[in-house]
């Protein structure tokens, strides 16, 4: 399990990275619309998805643990990095939808 968390957490700076990258886009590119939602309250529900991004991201464990210690091990170790690429790619196609669908049209309409 140690070899696991190993792998897995120094992947979480680059899964926690992308996501910040998606979000800083969307604010950056979208400026003047995002202007009036940042708030203290709008930072507070920015941490709350945060945590849940990154519980999310905690769910590898549980295909980790059993696999990792099945006879398939050996390969499972050498290709578990496309269940991580598909994870953080499936994150920012959330993260984009989120911003686009939920918080965008909402900000939209409270500048008009």
């Amino acid at each position: 399990m140690g070899d696991a968390a190993a792998w897995w957490e120094w992947r979480r700076i680059s899964y926690n990275l992308a996501l910040a990258t998606v979000t800083g886009a969307w604010l950056i590119l979208t400026w003047p619309h995002f202007r009036p939602a940042l708030t203290v309250q709008s930072m507070g529900q920015l941490l709350v998805l945060a945590v849940l991004a990154n519980l999310a991201y905690s769910t590898a464990y549980l295909i980790e643990m059993p696999v990792g210690d099945a006879a398939i091990r050996g390969a499972w170790r050498r290709r578990r990095w496309i269940l991580w690429l598909a994870g953080t790619l499936f994150a920012v196609l959330l993260a984009n939808y989120w911003i686009a669908d939920e918080i965008y049209p909402y900000i939209g309409s409270a500048v008009q």
